[in-house]
């Protein structure tokens, strides 16, 4: 019997990536994903749930399983002000992390950003560093923090700065030190969110963009 994994932001570029993998891995028996519209996907595996994330009373029982692989996030551009888009890339993460942990879940996969720290002057990787900070107090048996570098690969909206420093960084060698800002495809980034979860450690752990690069290999 496979695992349930229950996934957010399936419709974002590291989300869709996860979803594509989930689907085609026989690990996996059952994926539920919950989205603000549908996906138009359908797979024998595959439950979708189209919902409010401001609602979350009305759908939270459904979030159950083994694993769960948080990909939510927008942009700044986006979301309009710096609090909206908390309420997406924080709140929203959090609230269903909470329901995952109060529902029994075991297994948690966090997609965060280089550079997350509490107490940094930037506001989104302060932000970063909040959710990864308050996801750990949750105290999953299990927690896998994936901060990818500058992500590259199709999106549903372009991102005008990822798509031109992305296709220069993209031309130039890994440089010690700098993985940061070394381009990395959603789809090595969903790769080591999953062998992540099925890593056989116990306990959080936390892997930065040199990190995520070993899945090159």
């Amino acid at each position: 019997m496979g695992q349930t994994a229950v996934l957010i932001g399936a419709t974002g570029l590291v989300g869709s990536e996860i979803l594509n993998y989930a689907l085609n891995d026989i690990r996996f028996s059952n994926i539920k994903i919950f989205v603000r519209r549908s996906t138009g996907i359908t797979h024998p595996k595959l439950q979708e749930f189209v919902i409010d994330f401001d609602q979350l009373i009305d759908w939270r029982e459904h979030i159950t399983g083994e694993i769960l692989f948080s990909a939510l996030g927008t942009t700044l551009k986006q979301a309009g002000t710096r609090e909206s888009q908390r309420i997406v890339d924080y709140d929203y993460q959090l609230r269903v992390a909470q329901a995952a942990k109060i529902n029994g879940m075991t297994n948690y996969v966090l997609v965060s950003a280089p550079n997350a720290d509490t107490k940094s002057h930037l506001a989104y990787t302060k932000m970063k560093g909040d959710l990864e900070r308050d996801v750990m107090k949750l105290s999953f048996p299990k927690i896998s923090i994936i901060r990818p570098g500058l992500l590259k690969g199709p999106r549903a909206r372009k991102r005008v700065f990822e798509h031109y420093s992305g296709k220069v960084l993209g031309m130039i060698p890994i440089i010690p030190h700098l993985e940061s800002i070394q381009p990395v495809s959603g789809k090595l980034v969903a790769h080591a969110c999953i062998e992540s979860a099925f890593d056989t450690f116990k306990g959080q752990r936390i892997l930065n963009p040199k990190d995520v690069l070993q899945f090159l290999k």
